[in-house]
């Protein structure tokens, strides 16, 4: 009875706070927080009494204690975002009515990489440690961040378009060394100038409707190292290439990841063993509601449509806790793709994997028999990421069309669409002056 009258409390100076009356607001929602002891309540109580302060240091005070009740509560989380300065308040968009996707060009910042001492373009070499020089070979050292790449706030990101957006289907750049505008492929975030050829680097920082990687798995190994992993799978698998063997191409490829947590709903059925008459046992079949807690780290959702099965396969290879904090000098003449799914698009697929997952568990360590129902209305995602992970890409031509092979740039494994096993040789002819250098 009193948390009901404590609901009419809460309702009623909701009603006075949207009428702009502050004073008979604030009395209904202070005894609504006061009387109840539904945590509900309570966090949407606080909210509201956010809403009628005007002091920043109470606003925040009461935010606080509305995300004490009720950590994931979306408004409160966006509000307290507002106050830090992490979210402006002109890019929140409707989520009912976003707007149109942009049409034509997007002006794009790029960043430049040229040697200090000659002009020359430098090159990221794939030891982890430096940008080289390809004329004069002057050396600068890239030291990686310390510490793992961030993640971000998930609320924050979906209220904006950064959240929503896509590459437009052009966007165009001027060149830092000699002054040429031209136009990049929607799926390219690096790009090396056609006049001059130094290396540029997009900046997406800046973009108010795409958001920047924030992690990347530097390459770990150079084209003939690569060159030599083909080889050996080759030979391993038997494989008798019909046509000329292009060298891999090095490129970087966009991941996203979520973290989610809260918890699921459940409805299963348990089997307990009833005695009756004279020792006999008989199955009793027993309904269960309860909830399942939920917290996992790092679900991968590749981040592009384009991306293949082996891509897919790939990414489990990957030491995803490796992941360093991105910088643009990783992709110096490097090509990188943008992501062309949308966090928000992608967050649905994670909760999806995620709810599977979950359903698995409920009949493998809870012992039911049955699972009726499962809703993950209160499954939350907390945080992303965007990665960028290195792989090597060829393919090579038998059994009358074409196979992607996908080489991992960080630590050797390979993942392709073969599945038949040919006759044995045929690639090294192709490839040995390379392995024999």
């Amino acid at each position: 009875m009193i948390d009901d009258y404590s609901k009419e409390l809460l309702r009623s100076g909701i009603i006075e706070a949207k009428s702009g009356n502050k004073e008979e607001a604030r009395r209904y929602i202070d005894r609504a927080i006061y009387m109840t002891s539904d945590h509900d309540v309570m966090a949407e109580g606080w909210y509201w009494m956010s809403q009628l302060m005007d002091d920043p240091a109470e606003k925040r005070k009461a935010l606080e204690n509305c995300l004490s009740n009720d950590l994931q509560h979306v408004r409160a989380r966006r509000a307290l975002a507002i106050l830090d300065g992490k979210l402006k308040p002109n890019e929140i968009v409707d989520p009912d009515a976003l707007p149109p996707a942009l049409d034509g060009l997007r002006q794009a910042d790029a960043q430049r990489f040229v040697c200090p001492k000659c002009g020359g373009r430098m090159t990221y070499a794939p030891d982890g440690e430096s940008l080289v020089c390809e004329y004069c070979s002057h050396n600068q050292t890239l030291k990686a961040q310390s510490g793992s790449a961030n993640e971000k706030d998930f609320i924050v990101a979906m209220a904006t378009m950064r959240g929503h957006g896509k590459p437009l289907a052009e966007q165009v750049f001027q060149c830092q060394g000699c002054g040429a505008q031209f136009i990049l492929p929607p799926d390219q975030l690096s790009a090396t100038c056609v006049y001059c050829g130094s290396p540029h680097v997009i900046s997406l920082e800046k973009s108010k409707d795409l958001l920047a990687p924030d992690g990347i798995i530097p390459h770990a190994f150079d084209q003939k190292h690569a060159v030599q992993l083909l080889v050996n799978w080759v030979e391993q698998n038997k494989i008798k290439p019909e046509k000329q063997v292009e060298w891999p191409r090095g490129l970087y490829l966009p991941l996203w990841t979520f973290d989610l947590g809260g918890e699921v709903d459940y409805v299963g059925e348990i089997v307990e063993q009833d005695e009756i008459d004279f020792g006999r046992r008989q199955p009793k079949v027993i309904q269960v509601r309860d909830t399942y807690p939920i917290l996992v780290h790092d679900i991968p959702i590749p981040a592009s449509r384009k991306l293949s099965a082996p891509f897919v396969r790939l990414i489990s290879t990957f030491d995803l806790k490796a992941v360093q904090p991105y910088d643009a000098r990783f992709l110096a003449n490097w090509p990188a793709e943008l992501y062309d799914i949308p966090m928000a698009d992608a967050s649905l697929d994670a909760r999806s994997q995620t709810l599977a997952r979950v359903r698995h568990d409920l009949l493998t360590q809870l012992s039911l028999a049955k699972l009726i129902s499962t809703s993950s209305a209160n499954m939350t995602v907390e945080s992303f990421r965007l990665d960028l992970l290195p792989v090597w890409m060829t393919e090579i031509w038998f059994g009358n069309r074409g196979h992607l092979i996908l080489i991992n740039g960080q630590n050797d494994a390979v993942q392709s669409d073969v599945t038949a096993k040919t006759n044995r040789g045929g690639l090294m002819e192709w490839l040995a002056d390379l392995v024999d250098d």
